[in-house]
């Protein structure tokens, strides 16, 4: 069994579904029950024996960069790179291949949350290429649908219309993977919706035959998506 050590945390948009509240603040960095998403992330991370993270930044990179600085007052190493071109979460994995070398490596958007437990599937990495995590039963419209077989992804749908097919299972956003990804989103060409989709590089993965795993969050899991639910969030005791 391999340990993952690595962490990727995709960090870099404004988020204007936040509406004022991101003027100032690059998303992730927006507060939870007293705690920027991101520290939370971090934390939740650190708690499941990560040790070194890779920060994309973008928007007001300046407001992470100064919070987390070198990693040390949260018990890790970070680094950081900058996504210049937001062209899809397919490119942006390209810029941690210098970070994660040859090492399996944990990737998350930079405004899930999930209590620190949920991570520990993750990082247990054998006889796989990668790890997908999935809810059952949200709006697939909104994200997703993941298609399994005795717990192994056979197919993606990225935010299908209504006559899309469908799934009960939600794309969570939280995935590890082998630096086998980066041989496909090397061959990812633009989606219908005009960017590169990490999905599309995870739906090729499976069709080519690699083996791709779902896990399941039973926990509380949040996709601050935008203020209300935020708000949702904040108001929660």
């Amino acid at each position: 069994m391999s340990q993952v050590k690595k962490a990727v945390i995709l960090a870099a948009g404004r988020g204007t579904r936040m509406k004022e509240i991101t003027d100032e603040l690059p998303k992730p960095m927006v507060k939870v029950k007293g705690m920027p998403i991101l520290e939370s992330i971090v934390r939740g991370l650190v708690f499941n024996g990560i040790t070194d993270f890779l920060i994309v930044v973008g928007w007001r990179k300046e407001v992470i960069t100064d919070y987390f600085g070198d990693g040390s007052d949260f018990g890790c190493r970070v680094e950081y790179v900058e996504q210049v071109v937001q062209d899809g979460t397919g490119r942006v994995v390209d810029l941690a291949r210098g970070f994660s070398g040859d090492d399996p490596f944990i990737l998350s958007y930079g405004d899930i949350l999930v209590p620190a437990e949920s991570y520990a599937p993750l990082v247990n990495f054998t006889n796989v290429e990668g790890k997908l995590t999935v809810k059952i039963d949200e709006d697939v419209r909104k994200g997703g649908a993941v298609f399994i077989v005795d717990g192994m992804v056979t197919d993606l749908i990225e935010k299908g219309g209504d006559d899309a097919p469908t799934s009960p299972y939600y794309n969570a956003g939280i995935y590890s993977f082998s630096p086998k990804i980066y041989d496909y989103t090397a061959k990812l060409e633009l989606s219908p919706r005009g960017e590169y989709e990490l999905t599309d590089a995870i739906k090729a993965q499976v069709q080519d035959g690699l083996p791709i795993a779902a896990v399941e969050l039973d926990g509380e899991w949040a996709d601050v998506r935008d203020s209300k639910v935020l708000d949702e969030l904040n108001s929660q005791g």
